[in-house]
């Protein structure tokens, strides 16, 4: 175990002279506030839609709105990125985040469109119902676009980067859970304030995915990112030249010893990689890490958002519990995520136990619908459901930030890569595992 924190980093880079050779300074943090919102972007709009689940019960009844939505939206998003993973490489890792973020925006002006035009009454049409449905799907495909990419980026990054994106995708969910309860308690508590608060809570979404798209293409013209392209790219050719490199001077980076640790040792490395990247090899690295990430999930997508929103109830809260539900869980796995800038747990195979050992979640849900009277309270609802959150967002962001830097530079992308197709396989099959609940 060991205490991770940035101020000694930025004090480095601030003592550095700026030279090629040093490390550019990331001044008032830009790059990374950027990761933290492209993070909140590429999973708000799976938040934006899970967090409206009052909206869309009004709309279509009896539908189990957010399992539907669970399922639309993971199984495209695995089996595109089953895809990308093999063949996603052909294009470049910008002109498919840029693909995805341009997408995401288009559903968020469609789906406001869409109540307005196409829905008439009190409740939606079967129409209607396909095609939010079919939103879902495709913001599934386009989570895989950008997902995996931005990983893969952040891993060839120091870590902060890594953990400012995972914050990023914590954050993007109490962003959601704020937006949704102050939209809803400022219009009339009826169907059409109901519809008309959905209307302005999507709308607010595509703004702030147009903020991202913006941000994403101007993050690659800063001179710390331009620094770390310009020494993979530097590490690509000589390792193409006919003897490769025999160190790491010979890449014409003059590094000091903060830069060498970021990069995992090139010296020792970087003659490996005359031939294009196995995914082999660096699966047998991060295996079990990989592995943790998908049980991670698997649980949680058991449990969230499935049986929160729709297998407990509260005469007290009535249709308000299901959001504050979610913006509990929302709070918690934020809260998880910030804790990785104070504390970083180093010890793998302790990461690895843990998400397993998360299991004990399912049998204390179960206890709230069917153990003693004390379990079916309100509180410990709560309670379960901000542990859970927590467990996940500090876990996922250990797991996420620890995985490319068991590589090399040259292999952190296809090991981000990996570690986003797991996470996605969990999410995948814990959408699946969370009907056994209505069963």
């Amino acid at each position: 175990m060991g205490w991770v924190g940035d101020h000694g980093e930025a004090d480095r880079e601030a003592s550095q002279p700026l030279t090629a050779a040093a490390v550019p300074k990331d001044d008032y943090n830009i790059a990374y506030i950027i990761f933290f919102i492209l993070g909140a972007g590429f999973l708000l709009p799976w938040n934006s839609f899970i967090s409206a689940v009052d909206y869309f019960d009004v709309l279509y009844p009896n539908s189990h709105v957010d399992r539907v939505f669970s399922l639309a939206y993971m199984v495209p998003c695995f089996t595109f990125l089953l895809i990308l993973t093999f063949y996603g490489q052909k294009y470049s890792s910008r002109l498919r985040i840029n693909t995805g973020l341009f997408v995401f925006l288009a559903v968020f002006i469609l789906v406001p469109v869409m109540d307005e035009v196409w829905i008439t009454g009190s409740k939606g049409t079967k129409t209607t119902h396909v095609m939010t449905v079919a939103a879902a799907c495709v913001l599934g495909l386009c989570d895989a676009l950008v997902q995996g990419s931005l990983v893969g980026a952040a891993g060839e990054l120091p870590e902060r980067y890594m953990q400012a994106l995972f914050a990023g995708t914590a954050a993007s969910g109490v962003l959601a859970s704020l937006l949704r309860v102050i939209t809803k308690a400022s219009m009339s508590q009826t169907v059409r304030g109901l519809r008309l608060s959905a209307d302005v809570y999507f709308i607010v979404t595509g703004i702030f995915l147009l903020i991202c798209l913006f941000s994403y293409n101007l993050v690659y013209k800063l001179p710390i990112m331009l620094h770390y392209n310009s020494m993979k790219i530097g590490a690509m050719e000589s390792t193409l030249s006919t003897g490769g490199p025999r160190n790491v001077s010979e890449l014409g980076l003059k590094m000091d010893t903060t830069e060498i640790s970021l990069v995992t040792t090139l010296d020792s490395e970087l003659t490996n990689f005359a031939k294009p990247v196995s995914y082999w090899h660096v699966w047998s690295q991060i295996q079990w890490l990989a592995i943790s990430v998908a049980m991670l999930y698997v649980i949680t997508l058991t449990i969230f958002p499935g049986y929160i929103s729709e297998d407990v109830h509260s005469a007290f809260f009535g249709d308000w519990y299901p959001v504050l539900l979610i913006a509990t869980y929302n709070s918690g796995d934020l809260t998880g995520k910030i804790l990785t800038s104070v504390y970083m747990l180093e010890n793998q195979s302790f990461m690895v136990r843990a998400c397993f050992g998360r299991i004990i979640f399912i049998p204390l849900f179960y206890a709230i619908i069917h153990g003693p009277a004390i379990f079916r309270t309100e509180a410990p609802v709560f309670l379960l459901t901000f542990l859970l959150g927590l467990s996940n967002g500090y876990l996922t962001s250990v797991v996420m930030i620890v995985a490319p830097k068991n590589v090399s530079i040259l292999e952190a992308e296809t090991a981000g890569i990996i570690m986003t197709l797991f996470l996605a396989t969990g999410l995948c099959s814990g959408s699946l595992l969370g009907w056994v609940w209505i069963i």
